[in-house]
């Protein structure tokens, strides 16, 4: 126990602090995971952590210049999202790829994303409608010239919501590791399989996504879904095909040495 705390006080709180002070020590604390999960999420997306690699809680607090605790917490929510392995005496891993292993997840995606999105196209208000036509604005005056990097912070601001405007809050903690596990996916697969780094092909699922929605028309948004689930599944298709091993995996980089 702090050597500040009283008993009987709440755990959070210290002597000699008010409760709206407490309050606002808490929320800091909470985000301040929350920013450290979301750039270690970042650096597993574009593998900055590369699938298969092996680090400390000490080489990710230099990465991302958080504290322990905010990264302790990040990893093991991380880890629960089984997005990070916790190798007991040897640190920490970053979950290699297994794309049989995500061929089943595609399948489980698919059938949540007909879920919510025929909810979000059922549910959405006047300021979700709002908040689809300027994103769906913004990627077709971007197509062509859109990096993956650049589409995948838009592509995180659509999931987000899709999911507000479903308005059930337990689902965005079935899809969240979802969409982090195929959004690390697609990267690897417009940076390395793909004939040219552009986007646009997974853009054009998302706009036809976004105009349903914008419209309240439900069953077209749940097709446009699982056009982009179709998508998805041509590029395991490729990535079982023409990828390098190493990509999925950083340790058979070693072994070929």
């Amino acid at each position: 126990m702090d050597e500040r705390t009283q008993p009987g006080m709440p755990e959070d709180r210290v002597e000699g602090e008010e409760p709206e002070e407490s309050a606002v020590r808490r929320r800091n604390r909470v985000n301040l995971i929350e920013l450290a999960y979301e750039r270690l999420e970042e650096f597993i997306v574009d593998c900055t952590l590369k699938p298969g690699f092996m680090l400390t809680i000490q080489d990710l607090q230099a990465m991302t210049g958080f504290g322990r605790t905010p990264v302790h917490q990040a990893v093991s929510r991380l880890a629960a999202d089984t997005l990070i392995l916790v190798r007991p005496r040897h640190g920490i891993q970053i979950a290699p790829i297994d794309l049989a292993r995500d061929r089943l997840l595609l399948g489980l995606r698919k059938d949540l994303e007909r879920f919510v999105v025929r909810l979000a196209a059922e549910r959405s208000g006047p300021t979700h409608r709002n908040q689809a036509i300027h994103l769906e604005r913004l990627l077709r005056e971007r197509r062509d010239g859109m990096e993956i990097g650049e589409f995948n912070l838009i592509d995180r601001r659509i999931d987000r919501l899709i999911l507000a405007a479903a308005g059930e809050p337990f689902l965005e903690h079935t899809l969240r590791p979802l969409h982090t596990i195929f959004r690390r996916i697609g990267w690897i697969y417009h940076t390395h399989a793909a004939g040219k780094p552009g986007a646009d092909l997974s853009i054009d699922r998302h706009l036809a996504i976004l105009s349903a929605l914008a419209g309240r028309r439900v069953e077209e948004a749940v097709e446009a879904s699982d056009g982009l689930m179709d998508f998805m599944d041509g590029v395991l298709l490729a990535l079982e095909r023409s990828v390098e091993p190493a990509l999925l995996d950083c340790r058979l980089m070693d072994d070929a040495l």
